[in-house]
């Protein structure tokens, strides 16, 4: 995951401002990631293997093509993830 480390240090969970932890994402769910970003990113083949866990509430945020999706309706939950 190519996340800056400047950004990641002021990034905070939108749901509840908790810190954001790198995780490495279970190949299934990389995969139905990728299928679900590609219609959105056109010609561009998304790029998933990892997320940003929140230590407060565990929802994960993925990382799409090195872009962090901080959306709270598109986060996974800790069931998602293995966890």
């Amino acid at each position: 995951m190519a996340v800056d480390p400047e950004l990641l240090d002021i990034l905070v969970c939108p749901a509840d401002h908790g810190t954001l932890t790198p995780v490495d994402l279970p190949a299934d769910v990389c995969q139905r990631l990728v299928a679900k970003y590609r219609d959105q990113l056109g010609d561009e083949e998304p790029v998933v293997a990892a997320g940003l866990r929140c230590s407060t509430c565990g929802r994960v945020y993925p990382v799409v093509s090195d872009i962090p999706v901080m959306l709270v309706d598109e986060a996974l939950s800790r069931q998602e993830v293995g966890d």
